[in-house]
């Protein structure tokens, strides 16, 4: 086991976030979880709450910060469109401002940073599946762009950051992830459809379903954060953790419906604007660099997530805007 460290996990109460800060504790690092509640909620860290080394702060990061830490998990911001597009302006500060405090306060308590980033900084992808060396097809004025663009923004910031005044900063870039703790109307594909299903309502797909996705549960991801995280120092990123087991929308949403033995109905809506075609990482950086790759198959991380989703009174989460 490596040597205990202070730990500052931004985003800590997230559906991603609150799994980070359990594993973290469970290794017996110092944890402080900083969040703002904007999308997240409580509940999914208040277990940790009776634990010595476990802190919880309510604050935005898109204002200053001043903590003594030894390493910065960076995930704040709104994941999900029908949180990202409720506020796209927030969202664009929440990514840009969000990385300049913690990058900030890294550089005076010289601690490590790993920067969440995402999938979205490719696009509408013209490559497939995609690499760390591509650059993106992003619409910069498009309804997606406060994240997509966002996060672009703060990929530079860390590798300036670095460039600049050497600082150990690592980028991730995730892949759709799913599992217990998603917030049922995030606006999320599987969140959608487990609700949906469960509750017998219509399953919403847009488009023809043809579009295709890749989907990695939870555990992988954080185990993958953390590998990144703690890694040699000589490699900075970007590296894509994602499942890369391609399926289309339709294939998602028939497993769904057969597992929750859903009698609900499949309707189809137009497309959203900018709606990327094809997602599917390549993950060979990572398998080479740190020794990672997923474990857990669709179908078994979606058994988990709905048994989850069976537990929980949807009538305690608020849909984050009326489209959801």
């Amino acid at each position: 086991m490596s040597a205990l460290k202070r730990i500052l996990v931004t985003g800590g109460a997230g559906f991603l976030g609150s799994h980070l800060c359990e594993r973290l504790v469970k290794e017996g690092h110092d944890v402080i979880c900083l969040d703002n509640f904007f999308t997240s909620q409580k509940r999914n860290v208040s277990p940790l709450l009776e634990c010595r080394n476990f802190e919880l702060i309510r604050h935005d990061i898109v204002q200053p910060i001043w903590l003594e830490v030894d390493q910065i998990y960076n995930l704040a911001c709104p994941a999900a469109p029908g949180h990202y597009q409720y506020n796209p302006i927030k969202t664009t500060k929440t990514s840009v401002l969000g990385a300049i405090n913690v990058l900030g306060m890294a550089k005076r308590c010289r601690a490590r940073v790993l920067q969440a980033s995402t999938s979205e900084v490719y696009g509408d992808p013209e490559v497939h599946p995609q690499q760390e060396s591509y650059r993106g097809s992003v619409n910069p004025i498009g309804p997606r762009a406060c994240y997509d663009e966002g996060k672009r923004v703060a990929e530079s910031l860390c590798a300036d950051y670095h460039r600049m005044h050497g600082m150990d900063v690592r980028i991730v870039r995730i892949f759709n992830t799913y599992g217990p703790r998603m917030h049922p109307f995030d606006g999320r594909v599987v969140s959608n459809f487990i609700r949906q299903a469960l509750l017998g309502e219509d399953i919403t797909i847009f488009g023809e379903g043809h579009q295709t996705r890749s989907f990695c549960y939870r555990d992988d991801l954080v185990e993958g954060m953390i590998r990144m995280m703690n890694g040699p120092a000589e490699f900075q990123g970007p590296v894509n953790i994602g499942n890369p087991g391609e399926f289309t929308i339709k294939e998602l949403a028939e497993l769904v419906l057969e597992i929750t033995e859903s009698r609900s109905n499949i309707v189809h809506q137009p497309l959203p604007q900018d709606d990327p075609t094809r997602r599917r990482p390549d993950i060979r950086l990572a398998k080479q660099r740190l020794g990672w790759e997923p474990k857990v198959p669709l179908r078994d991380g979606l058994q988990k997530t709905i048994g989850w989703f069976r537990t929980i009174d949807f009538e305690q989460y608020r849909p984050p805007t009326p489209n959801f």
